[in-house]
Formats: C-alpha cells, structure tokens, sequence
C-alpha cells in the first residue's frame, strides 16, 4: 500500500513540474486533448496504462 502511494505522490510532482516548469504547453495540450475524440483518448489511455505496466514489470523484476 505504501508502494502505491508513493507512486501517487510521484504523479502529483511530475504534474506540479510540468506546471511549473511549462504552463502554455500544458494549456496547449489540455486544448488539444479536448479537440480529440472519446475512443482515441480511450486508446491512448488503453497504450498508456500497457506501457506503464510494462515499465513497473521492468523495474520489479530487475
């Protein structure tokens, strides 16, 4: 549980930064991501969350 909730955390400074860091290329994309269609927001989620279980599998098994 204290895995995941780390991880969490880790989300929330990753979003802090690029805020921080790049505020009109989050807005650009934020209004680009509106203009797309729900199935492709879907499968881009779909390939993001396949990527992201492959990268922890990656990072536990080594």
């Amino acid at each position: 549980m204290s895995d995941l909730l780390a991880a969490l955390c880790l989300v929330l400074v990753l979003e802090g930064l690029l805020l921080f860091v790049a505020p009109r290329a989050w807005k650009e994309a934020a209004s680009l991501l509106q203009s797309l269609a729900d199935g492709r927001l879907r499968r881009i989620g779909a390939v993001m969350i396949v990527l992201g279980l492959g990268c922890l599998y990656l990072v536990r098994a080594g």
